[in-house]
């Protein structure tokens, strides 16, 4: 007897999205959502917002359920008898903490260190060190990384970072962290021979676009029970043919169609909890987080995100299965 498969279609969008650039855009955490709820449902939903915030705006975004004076609906939006409860998974990525680990991955082959790194980081280096080293490391990673037309600047300006927060691993009594400088700073002609490539030949895959490897596990959530999963996303610039081919053949996933958000409610519900996922990681991120709306947040926090400060994944990720 032939098994039978149930299709289904996952409303996917992110927020906080700024290319490759992880130390200089707006935010500090990626959030890339995906939605199991019926077009007539997420209609329904959309419009109790709309009826419950009354803005004027045309489309809402998940600022308008932000605000304070709206609180009540994002409560109403993530609690248990919501519309979202056990319909819905969000991917966090940690953006420094994704960085370091792309790094150590391409120039040692093992991204484990980025931990005691991360752990480390500015109480240990100091912030200006440790900010140098980061945008060293972007610099580095990005496609767009060269500084005054010398093909060679990345390289050398991130093991001078690199060097200059060694100078200091004697004193963190850290050896975990040590070690992982001290073998960072024998990788040169690794990163040399990376920077060739990328400007001979850029990467379909970018390495440090945290867009790609968030949906791929999104799509590994959702095919735990069996289902063939076709993901409806909004549109991006990143998600071009070549890339959907590849994400398919990742991802086992049957398709990936791209839409506008505003002609898809279960999409604009996506956004919704992109953007409100986005805020309250990144607030309890920065030791301002807000115990309720993290408690309503966990149950939807997809436990293989990217994420290494250990005090706000303990909040955040704290008693989640999914």
């Amino acid at each position: 007897m032939s098994r039978q498969y149930t299709e289904v279609e996952i409303a996917c969008d992110e927020s906080g999205s700024d290319g490759e650039n992880l130390t200089g855009g707006n935010t500090d955490v990626f959030a890339h959502a995906g939605v199991d709820v019926p077009m007539e449902s997420a209609t329904a939903a959309v419009q109790e917002i709309r009826d419950r915030i009354r803005s004027p705006a045309e489309e809402y975004k998940a600022n308008h359920l932000l605000r304070e004076k709206h609180r009540a609906v994002l409560e109403w939006l993530l609690a248990p008898s919501g519309p979202l409860h056990g319909h819905a998974h969000v991917h966090l990525t940690e953006k420094t903490f994704f960085m370091v680990e792309r790094v150590l991955d391409l120039l040692l082959g093992d991204p484990a260190g980025a931990v005691p790194l991360c752990r480390a980081g500015a109480d240990a280096f100091g912030a200006e060190r440790w900010k140098e080293f980061l945008a060293a490391t972007n610099a580095l990673l990005r496609v767009r990384g060269d500084t005054a037309g010398a093909p060679g600047a990345p390289v050398d300006a991130f093991f001078r970072a690199v060097d200059a927060l060694a100078r200091q691993a004697p004193e963190l009594h850290d050896p975990a962290a040590a070690d992982v400088l001290q073998r960072l700073g024998g990788a040169r002609s690794r990163a040399a021979d990376h920077r060739a490539r990328l400007l001979s030949t850029p990467a379909l895959i970018p390495v440090l676009n945290p867009l790609l490897p968030a949906i791929v596990r999104t799509a590994a959530s959702w095919h735990a029970d069996g289902r063939t999963v076709v993901l409806v996303h909004d549109r991006q610039n990143m998600l071009t043919e070549e890339r959907i081919e590849w994400l398919k053949g990742t991802t086992r996933i049957a398709g990936l169609r791209l839409v506008v958000a505003r002609d898809d409610t279960r999409v604009q519900l996506a956004d919704f909890l992109a953007g409100i996922a986005r805020s309250i990681a990144s607030h309890e991120l920065n030791g301002r987080g807000d115990a309720t709306l993290t408690a309503l947040l966990r149950p939807y926090v997809n436990t293989r995100s990217v994420w290494g400060d250990e005090r706000s994944r303990g909040q955040l990720f704290e008693a989640v299965h999914n």
